[in-house]
């Protein structure tokens, strides 16, 4: 059966990206647009190429993530897609941040659930009040000195003088997601902007901190959006890359925006594994909705890491399916214990088409 020149035209530039990056190379943000391009059915090439670069890069190793949303709603940002957003009527919980001690009892349970990392979500524009900060503090030193796990946080817009004191308190990550590129930001927040989500990422880094920053797929942006944000995760050094892919929520600016189809989720995934050889590649939100049947041959595109559990307001499926998943795929589940605490540098001269 003989491969029509499309075809073939695809394989060729999926091998030559393939060849490039594990020879340590850099895919170009043209190559990157072009793999956006691919059809249907080279899809599945794609996959298998992004997976030998995970393979090389990062391992069998596979970082599994909870989340504990410590203070859910009212928040003051107008970010399109979020359900805590106080401009937005929808059906999120609301309530105050929760204790110390509730926040270490979540961590030791996740932990025996089989997770590597668990991470502190607070809803706001800032991180917390002074008091609130406290209990953060508290719960990273009670859960760093009493778990294995990684110990992470999304709390906002951080200062340095904060930062400089999670880390004394034994914080290994930190969450702040670009969202979306530069270029089509202003389309889904109005209340800050792009560049100051990317110079929080880059003072993450600069305290020692390991700097955790993605985006969520499916917003109504382009291919080219989507190749963009991942050589701005690149030039910013993003240790960790959560991709959420979006879940409509009702009442929210893209409360009806179509989902993505499943093959273009791992088109992308697969991808951003080109463009980040050597970063975690997280499936985070969205992906039991989104990939449906097809969440295993994800972890199969180049993806080295999971959020395992529930999300900030919608629920995710039995932990204990996805351990056996990944178990299945021939991964070995991270234990947190040994793992380097040098946090890498941004990549020099990394960018995109601008």
């Amino acid at each position: 059966m003989q491969t029509s020149p499309q075809t073939q035209s695809a394989l060729d530039l999926i091998l030559r990206a393939r060849h490039q990056v594990l020879s340590g190379e850099e895919l170009s943000y043209d190559d990157a647009v072009a793999l956006t391009q691919v059809s249907l059915i080279e899809i599945p090439y794609l996959a298998a190429a992004a997976n030998e670069v995970r393979k090389k890069f990062t391992g069998d190793e596979i970082e599994s993530c909870a989340l504990s949303n410590i203070k859910s709603g009212n928040c003051s940002e107008d970010c399109k897609f979020c359900a805590q957003s106080a401009h937005y009527k929808t059906d999120s919980p609301v309530y105050p941040q929760i204790s110390v001690e509730e926040i270490v009892e979540q961590a030791k349970a996740a932990e025996k659930m089989g997770a590597s990392e668990f991470c502190m979500v607070s809803s706001g524009w800032g991180a917390t009040n002074g008091k609130e900060f406290e209990v953060v503090l508290e719960a990273v030193r009670r859960i760093s000195s009493q778990t294995k796990l990684f110990v992470d946080c999304s709390l906002g817009f951080l200062t340095a003088e904060q930062m400089i004191r999670l880390k004394e308190a034994g914080l290994y990550r930190n969450n702040h997601n670009l969202e979306a590129s530069r270029d089509y930001f202003d389309k889904i927040c109005s209340t800050h902007k792009h560049q100051e989500r990317m110079n929080h990422v880059e003072m993450v880094r600069h305290y020692g901190i390991h700097p955790c920053s993605g985006g969520i797929l499916g917003m109504g942006e382009t291919p080219e959006d989507r190749v963009k944000l991942a050589f701005e995760l690149k030039k910013i050094g993003a240790h960790c890359v959560p991709i959420n892919i979006l879940n409509p929520r009702a009442g929210t600016p893209l409360g009806d925006i179509p989902p993505l189809e499943p093959m273009e989720i791992i088109r992308y995934i697969a991808i951003y594994r080109f463009i980040l050889p050597k970063s975690t590649i997280k499936i985070a939100g969205g992906r039991e909705v989104n990939l449906r049947d097809l969440q295993a041959m994800a972890m199969q595109a180049g993806a080295n890491g999971l959020i395992i559990g529930n999300y900030l307001t919608t629920m995710g499926r039995n932990p204990s399916q996805d351990i056996q998943m990944l178990k299945d795929l021939g991964f070995k589940m991270m234990d947190a214990s040994p793992v380097s605490s040098s946090v890498p540098m941004a990549v020099s001269g990394a960018s995109c088409c601008t």
